[in-house]
């Protein structure tokens, strides 16, 4: 079953823009969610979410590594760390293409 909502994965900011949003505070909630709620329409990725814990990369990691099809899904950093920023929408863009070129081989 799929629900409409719109993930924030963020420490301690709050979405800017009205919506069906769902804030996890950290790696281990954004999974909770998608595990009862199913994929958003929408994920918005902080990179930094606190000292010593798992990172919006280390979120996009499980993503990928638990085969999650992205492709309809909005995605958006906001994380204002650029480095972190550039690796989750690199790690995602790639997970991407690479289901992409699936499909055109079958």
């Amino acid at each position: 079953m799929h629900f409409h909502y719109m993930l924030y994965l963020d420490d301690s900011r709050f979405p800017k823009s009205s919506g069906n949003w769902r804030i996890a505070r950290s790696v281990d909630e954004a999974i909770q969610m998608i595990s009862e709620f199913g994929l958003p329409d929408q994920i918005s990725f902080d990179h930094d979410l606190g000292e010593n814990q798992k990172t919006g990369y280390d979120f996009a990691k499980w993503i990928v590594w638990n085969e999650l099809d992205t492709r309809g899904i909005f995605i958006n950093v906001h994380s204002a760390n650029p480095i972190g920023r550039d690796n989750i929408y690199g790690l995602i863009r790639n997970w991407e293409n690479h289901l992409n070129n699936q499909v055109k081989e079958n």
